[in-house]
């Protein structure tokens, strides 16, 4: 049994992940011991990949409100990030974006920011920030088995710790069996905060203590990812915007999405996404062709300009899924956060924005109430959830209209509400007011229902103030690099190689 001698609370955190790291930056200040339980052997001392985040191989986006909530948390890590290469992107002007409803202008006035850089130095700079603290301590080769406690308050979890042969399995990287673990021990503890991530084993524990049934809504698009990075072309290697061609819902076909994001080392993380029926490949050489194929051939001409630097790799474990834990009367002492509540289709690009906000709002009902006090976990709960629901909304909002998806059809209000969308992206495409108020919701910075205002219905109704463009709209030296000579000519062969997936994330402590 690990006891507590600290007189003040105890918080136990179930994952070193983002959103495990950001949850006990949120509770530091409130408590006398934070104590982070970690499955994998050792988590980098670098912007290195762990073994348990295979998505890390993809592309990311940390949009203002996100990154706005982690500086709040951990002021000066924005800062840390841009001095180890990332890129403080501005949008609009920073973002060449094709909507269902026609590009989108550059020429306005910023209002919003994003930080392009490889998921594996976002997480490394707030992991050093968050395990620097004196009241934070790192446990890992832990094996999480079962909340202890009961129906009414979880007082700690019980955990196995991995021995000589789980770390031997880890080095050879291979998963440590069940008998490489120890005897399960109590480790205990005033608040347990779930951050496991997709796979998640909250609902069954909290059914094994007498605790509520969980209820779950599920919509998958069936989309599957496939990413690599580039170098560069030479002259591009800082001030390169964001280029993303997303599909059309309304098309009655899969969805395919192409996304460019500039990252540190003069690179490009590029990530090619399709729903159900238009899935990517893994062939290397089949990667510009799906390019190719997306609405707009930009990102395409764009690649062949520039020297991939890494294979192909693939991921599929995206659907929209939230476990409905603000409504299931949860026990004291319990709380969960992260993708371990509410995981989303990434090809959105809020999972990091909403482990973000969601932290920034357990550490605002930590600071107003204790953890043992009636409701804590009900209000913390309900509070985290506000950002992910509205990342939910937009994303299942699309999800759901995509050819095989799975989950509930759309029905009349799914329809109005799309077409709404349509109308105030097709509005965006020459109004600056409607171009911000999206981007504040898209964003994170503020919540969907500013766009129901009446300055925002009245737009909506009068459409762009300006013409639609005729193509992406470029700068000079944009258009230099594409009349450069492609360095590859266009794949005509069929998509008919054998996939390798690498969509294996076992986040679970």
């Amino acid at each position: 049994m690990t006891s507590r001698p600290s007189p003040l609370p105890r918080v136990v955190v179930l994952g070193g992940g983002l959103a495990g790291t950001l949850a006990a930056a949120a509770l530091a200040p409130h408590v006398g011991e934070i104590l982070i339980l970690e499955r994998d052997s050792a988590l980098p001392q670098t912007p290195a990949p762990r073994a348990r985040l295979p998505q890390a191989a993809h592309a990311h986006t940390l949009w203002a409100g996100g990154a706005d909530a982690m500086e709040e948390l951990l002021p000066g890590i924005t800062a840390d990030w841009l001095a180890a290469g990332a890129h403080r992107i501005p949008i609009p002007n920073g973002m060449v974006s094709f909507s269902p409803a026609g590009w989108y202008r550059r020429s306005w006035d910023p209002t919003h920011y994003l930080i392009g850089a490889g998921r594996d130095l976002i997480d490394w700079a707030v992991r050093r920030r968050v395990l620097g603290m004196p009241n934070v301590e790192l446990r890992t080769r832990t094996k999480i088995t079962g909340l202890a406690g009961d129906g009414a308050r979880v007082r700690g979890v019980y955990a196995e710790q991995a021995g000589q042969d789980g770390r031997q399995a880890a080095q050879d990287g291979q998963q440590a069996g069940q008998d490489a673990y120890g005897s399960p021990g109590l480790i205990e503890a005033d608040l347990v905060v779930d951050a496991t991530g997709r796979n998640s084993k909250s609902t069954r524990w909290l059914l094994d203590i007498g605790g509520p049934e969980v209820r779950e809504t599920v919509v998958d698009a069936g989309v599957r990812y496939a990413s690599r990075r580039y170098r560069a072309p030479e002259g591009t290697e800082t001030d390169w915007p964001v280029v993303h061609v997303p599909a059309d819902p309304r098309e009655a076909r899969p969805g395919l999405f192409a996304t460019i994001i500039p990252i540190e080392d003069g690179q490009w993380h590029v990530s090619l996404s399709g729903t159900r029926g238009g899935e990517p490949s893994s062939g290397e050489e089949l990667f510009e062709e799906f390019a190719r194929g997306v609405r707009h051939p930009l990102v395409a001409d764009l690649l062949a300009r520039a020297e991939p630097v890494s294979g192909v790799s693939t991921y599929a474990r995206t659907a929209n899924r939230r476990r409905h834990f603000e409504r299931a009367g949860l026990p004291k002492g319990f709380v969960v956060v992260g993708d371990a509540a509410t995981s989303l289709n990434p090809v959105y690009g809020h999972g990091m924005s909403v482990a973000a906000r969601g932290a920034l709002a357990l550490r605002g009902q930590a600071a107003r109430r204790p953890f043992a006090s009636a409701g804590f976990t009900s209000r913390a709960q309900r509070a985290m959830t506000r950002p992910a629901a509205a990342a939910w909304l937009l994303a299942v909002g699309q999800d759901r209209f995509y050819p095989g998806a799975i989950g509930r059809r759309p029905n009349l209000a799914d329809r109005l509400s799309a077409r709404y969308v349509h109308r105030l992206a097709h509005t965006a495409t020459g109004n600056a007011m409607i171009v911000e108020r999206i981007t504040d919701v898209v964003t994170l910075r503020k919540p969907a229902g500013i766009l129901a205002g009446p300055a925002v219905l009245l737009a909506a109704a009068l459409g762009p103030r300006k013409p639609l463009l005729d193509g992406p709209e470029l700068t000079a030296r944009e258009q230099e690099v594409l009349a450069r000579p492609p360095l590859r000519s266009p794949h005509t062969a069929s998509a008919t190689d054998t996939d390798t997936d690498t969509d294996t994330d076992t986040d679970t402590p």
